[in-house]
């Protein structure tokens, strides 16, 4: 326990991992905890690929959300990487939200791998998502198996999309977690360099833009970055894909995708930033990106083994 000499503002604090199956809602739920966008969002599986932090405050408590790409399992090196890099959280957390989709089907055989990965865990948390799709006695009977399952500490029941019952898993965990000092300053909600993040953000607009398989072969680079008096910034990017045709489909005909892609990263970006933004990006063919392993030293990821 630290004393009131070391903590005198009473301060509570630490990290809570949160895993699940791709597409389960966690980087929506953790946007939410925190009040502003730190994971990009798509309704396309395996969207996010890396460990992301989002500090959230309740109350006198910093509650620091490790998000993790979604657990299946992996064939291709990239699809590798960001499973060890989910499994690897759990080693860093005081506490483990397993995050389940509500309304899916099997919801114990589709997450058998997590079960085993979290053998021998005493501080997991689990979280029904999107709970409005699923009648209220449906929920009850999947509560009851899953527990039946697994010994967990609670369970909570939430829409993260509309934000429903997410303020009280904020609530529980600000009861649990232990008495500290925060570790990041208050006004800092990730860890998240903002040249990788402006980098996630286009690649997110990717995803909403593209309707076929082209997103899941495309990174993002942050070439330069150039602030100006006036309080604006100039942002320069470009966009890898592994084959001549896929630059075509980013492009689009006369240029109109990567102008949409464009125009929604920077006005997201302005929001989050909260000042002018000049972007400019460029795609550029690469191939097999996903197996040289300095692409992945930007986002923080070893090429497992």
């Amino acid at each position: 326990m630290i004393s009131n000499n070391e903590n005198p503002k009473g301060q509570k604090c630490g990290f809570v991992s949160v895993i699940g199956l791709t597409n389960a809602g966690k980087s929506t739920m953790i946007n939410s905890l925190v009040g502003s966008k730190v994971s990009i969002v798509s309704r396309k599986v395996q969207t996010t690929r890396t460990r992301i932090l989002g500090m959230a405050a309740y109350d006198k408590t910093q509650i620091i959300l490790i998000d993790t790409p979604g657990i299946f399992n992996p064939r291709k090196t990239l699809e590798k990487a960001m499973v060890t890099a989910a499994l690897s959280s759990l080693e860093d957390a005081d506490y483990i939200i397993h995050m389940v989709d509500a309304a899916m089907r099997d919801p114990i055989e589709k997450n058998k791998m997590i079960f085993k990965s979290l053998e021998n865990q005493e501080n997991v948390i689990l979280v029904f998502n999107k709970v409005d799709l699923v009648s209220k006695p449906d929920l009850l009977a999947l509560t009851q198996k899953l527990n039946d399952k697994f010994p967990y500490m609670a369970t909570f029941m939430i829409s993260a999309l509309s934000g429903k019952g997410v303020e009280d898993i904020s609530k529980y965990l600000a009861s649990i977690l232990p008495e500290q000092p925060w570790v990041y300053p208050e006004d800092q909600m990730s860890d998240m360099p903002m040249r990788l993040m402006a980098a996630e953000i286009t690649r997110e607009k990717v995803f909403h833009q593209i309707h076929q398989e082209i997103p899941y072969s495309v990174f993002i680079q942050t070439e330069s970055w150039e602030d100006f008096d006036n309080g604006s910034v100039k942002i320069s990017q470009l966009i890898y894909v592994e084959k001549e045709s896929q630059k075509g489909i980013i492009l689009g005909k006369g240029g109109v995708k990567i102008k949409a892609i464009g125009k929604a990263a920077r006005e997201d970006l302005e929001d989050i930033m909260g000042q002018k933004v000049h972007l400019k990006i460029f795609v550029k063919v690469q191939e097999n990106w996903a197996e040289r392993a300095e692409n992945y030293a930007m986002f923080g990821m070893d090429i497992p083994t």
